[in-house]
């Protein structure tokens, strides 16, 4: 029998045999709509997707709360330690959360709420895909006024509710425990990258300097000043002869297979415009970005295809080590000024002038010490891989036993 019609939780703590009751969310949560102003005991709070309830300045993204200006004139809404808190306007994108922060203020934009239940078992209710999908049921909204879900609406939304506190706090701790374990190894995963892009920067040479801070024993000569001309070329080979099909589109962003999420035009004479890309060589995205302002290279290091007409191809005439190309070539420090000065800002993308592209100066080491650096930075990505597949299994593991440990 269906789990969900009879009430019983496929996995479940010894002990514990009913069947869960069937409440409205109402019945199990008051809305919580005290103000007050600023003050030391009432800290300006933020609330964000994927963050929860934070301090203001460790918000990580703007929107429209933060067009309010700080005055400690304004009123703001009470939260409270354990509260349920939501975002009427982003319940799609998955704004609601429990504050695990503590006593604070937020956005009169968003909506609070106390509960006498475990706050941590009603928070998996609530932030599960089927309660979502129930609510964006009740979304209204225009094309001038964003759509949203009344909390007069949310609140009638039919859960199930363990009958015994006994049961939703084993329920809790199990998931608190969990979610503590997947955040250990999330900020393990981010000192990793962190520690990568701090080894990014002492293993390239800075600024007027010919040689790196940290080097490999034996190499000490300075690094070859090059113009960019003697490095790459642009290739200017079509798909004309149709060598490769919609099947061998590259995505230039993550050069891998496109993921088509829509029906793209793959007539004979579209997929003749396309540009062929060797296994090796490098394609510059033009779009602009908070990391790269003028665009930025990207090397081929998955197979032979096709790209978009938009992105111009160069391909490498120097002996080089892939790995320490593929990184050489994305990193700032290297590129940030020869694009500058190569790149023409168009509407909706930079445009590159491989005239003055070939002129800029840049340094490079000898390719047996590319092979070294290239080595080492494998290394490292292979280590930053390992722990992106934990975190990711443990998401999964994580996913699995909220299905089968509510109903």
């Amino acid at each position: 029998m269906d789990n969900k019609k009879n009430g019983i939780p496929k996995l479940r703590f010894p002990g514990f045999t009913g069947a869960w009751e069937q409440r409205k969310l109402g019945e199990v949560v008051e809305r919580r709509i005290e103000k007050r102003r600023q003050s030391e005991r009432y800290p300006r709070l933020a609330f964000a997707s994927g963050q929860g309830v934070i301090p203001l300045s460790e918000r990580k993204t703007n929107n429209r709360e933060q067009l309010t200006k700080d005055e400690f004139t304004k009123k703001y809404l009470v939260t409270e330690l354990d509260d349920i808190v939501y975002n009427p306007a982003n319940v799609k994108y998955g704004a609601i959360d429990r504050n695990k922060y503590g006593r604070g203020l937020i956005s009169p934009i968003y909506v609070t709420f106390t509960t006498e239940e475990v706050p941590g078992f009603i928070e998996r209710i609530v932030k599960s895909h089927d309660f979502k999908q129930k609510a964006l049921r009740f979304e209204e909204g225009t094309v001038t006024k964003r759509q949203s879900v009344n909390p007069e609406d949310l609140v009638t939304i039919n859960i199930l509710v363990a009958s015994q506190k006994k049961e939703q706090k084993k329920i809790s701790l199990f998931f608190d425990n969990i979610d503590t374990f997947i955040a250990l190894h999330q900020r393990k995963l981010e000192h990793l990258q962190e520690q990568k892009k701090g080894l990014l920067q002492k293993m390239f040479p800075k600024n007027g300097e010919t040689v790196p801070e940290v080097r490999f024993p034996g190499f000490t000569d300075a690094w070859e000043q090059r113009k960019l001309g003697e490095v790459v070329k642009k290739s200017t080979i079509k798909n004309s002869d149709l060598e490769y099909s919609k099947d061998d589109i590259l995505s230039v962003a993550t050069m891998s297979d496109m993921n088509f999420s829509r029906e793209i035009n793959s007539t004979k004479d579209y997929m003749k415009t396309y540009n062929k890309i060797l296994y090796g060589e490098i394609a510059f995205e033009g779009h602009s970005s908070k990391n790269y302002k003028f665009g930025r290279f990207v090397l081929n290091d998955y197979r032979n295809g096709i790209v978009s007409h938009i992105y111009d191809i160069y391909k490498i005439t120097i002996n080089y080590d892939m790995k320490f190309m593929k990184e050489w070539i994305s990193l700032d420090k290297v590129m940030y000024k020869p694009l500058v000065n190569s790149t023409t800002n168009a509407r909706m993308m930079n445009s590159l002038q491989a005239k003055n592209l070939y002129k800029q100066k840049v340094l490079l080491p000898n390719l047996q010490e590319q092979k070294e650096i290239g080595k080492f930075l494998k290394k490292v990505d292979s280590l930053i891989a390992l722990h992106q597949r934990k975190l990711e299994h443990l998401e999964l593991m994580k996913k699995g036993l909220l299905q089968q440990m509510f109903v």
